[in-house]
């Protein structure tokens, strides 16, 4: 089930409209699609955070605009480089059968069979551009580390993909790697990646496959 998101129609730009939109806890955005005209709206904040942390990044929206509703999924974000807070947001008007290319967060999940043996895990890839029916976009996906031993790697083949997912990634690339203790001092280890929202995000562009 998709979340729901309200959104008011926006005609003012100048920056006195925009600082008064964000001084009542809303914010522009812009929403866009394939035979749609772009078309400002704003949305609350506060609103917007709880639909990411409830829906996830990829999660469909049922955005409501003059009492219609319409399935959107959030594309990119500006944020304020200084109070780090969101203040502009772009959603793409999707169509529930058509497939589209999207980034998407690689989650290690389990405890490393190696590294409790001293070795050192090197995370060398952190997503994954992936295509799919919106309905079949993941929030991130999980990568089970917990039998990986000392020397052993993890690459795109020994995902466990659903067939309505097409991973855009040769197989042979690797994910993860459990390296020798004595190798610990000369390479920069990969950090895992934790789930939650909104504080490390980064924006992303996503875009229907040719």
């Amino acid at each position: 089930m998709s979340a729901v998101l309200q959104a008011k129609g926006r005609t003012g730009t100048q920056g006195s409209a925009l600082k008064s939109l964000r001084d009542r806890g809303d914010i522009p955005a812009i929403i866009y699609g394939p035979n749609l005209a772009n078309q400002s709206v704003s949305i609350n904040i506060g609103d917007l955070l709880k639909t990411i942390r409830d829906n996830g990044r990829n999660g469909i929206i049922s955005l409501q605009l003059d009492g219609k509703s319409r399935n959107v999924i959030l594309t990119d974000y500006q944020t304020d480089p200084l109070k780090k807070e969101i203040i502009h947001a772009d959603f793409l008007a999707v169509d529930m059968s058509t497939e589209l290319q999207v980034n998407v967060r690689i989650q290690l999940d389990g405890e490393c069979a190696g590294v409790k043996d001293g070795g050192v895990l090197q995370q060398t890839l952190h997503e994954l551009t992936i295509t799919a029916t919106p309905n079949h976009i993941p929030q991130a996906i999980h990568v089970d580390i917990s039998n990986l031993q000392v020397g052993e790697n993890l690459t795109i083949a020994d995902l466990p993909i659903s067939d309505e997912i097409n991973i855009n990634h040769d197989e042979e690339e690797v994910i993860v790697t459990i390296l020798p203790p004595k190798q610990e001092s000369e390479i920069s280890t990969g950090e895992q990646q934790e789930g939650g929202l909104p504080d490390n995000l980064e924006g992303r562009e996503t875009e229907a496959p040719e």
